[in-house]
């Protein structure tokens, strides 16, 4: 039952980013192709995963037994950013139309406040406690981020399509966009 209530937190209750409105910036800047959402999502759900294991271990392993807890959003920036330039690495290597299609946001993922908040959140959450949870979680919060912004991309490349006042056109309507799909996720709520 934890493992469940945990997805249903991650994905729908407490969105990251349309409930908590923590990682809006590639949310907004990559949402405009769907492939290119997509693959966002991958990597951030990938780095996310993989942050949220090592971020843990960290802590628990490293941190407290030394009485560093205070260290812990310095490590935990140090740790996602190491992950990000191997990912960076691999996308460019296996995938250089995706790797040009995501652009500066790739890089960006270091400094992408979601991946940073799931580390933090994984320590104070009720739901994750041990490795196993963070990790799952991490999973979880990544299905959600992805679901979010490949969601966004089909929006907007609906909306592109319509006919709607210039004055709405671009940049507003996103907002508009974005403003109702963050209510219909705070029903989840």
């Amino acid at each position: 039952m934890g493992i469940v209530s945990l997805f249903i937190a991650a994905v729908f209750t407490n969105n990251f980013i349309l409930v908590q409105t923590v990682g809006i910036c590639p949310f907004l800047g990559v949402s405009k192709k769907t492939e290119s959402a997509l693959g966002m999502g991958i990597a951030v759900t990938f780095v996310m995963v993989l942050a949220s294991a090592f971020t843990y271990a960290v802590y628990d392993w490293v941190l407290v037994p030394l009485g560093m807890e205070f260290m812990q959003t310095i490590v935990f920036i140090f740790v996602i950013a190491a992950l990000v330039q191997m990912l960076e690495m691999f996308i460019k290597k296996t995938s250089p139309s995706l790797y040009s299609s995501l652009g500066v946001y790739l890089p960006l993922i270091t400094t992408n406040c979601t991946i940073l908040g799931v580390a933090v959140a994984n320590l104070s959450d009720a739901l994750v406690t041990n490795l196993f949870m963070a990790i799952l979680n991490g999973l979880f919060c990544g299905i959600g981020f992805t679901l979010a912004i490949f969601l966004m991309s089909g929006l907007r490349e609906k909306v592109d399509k319509a006919n709607i006042p210039r004055c709405f056109k671009g940049f507003p309507i996103t907002l508009i966009t974005a403003c109702f799909m963050a209510m219909a996720f705070a029903v989840f709520g």
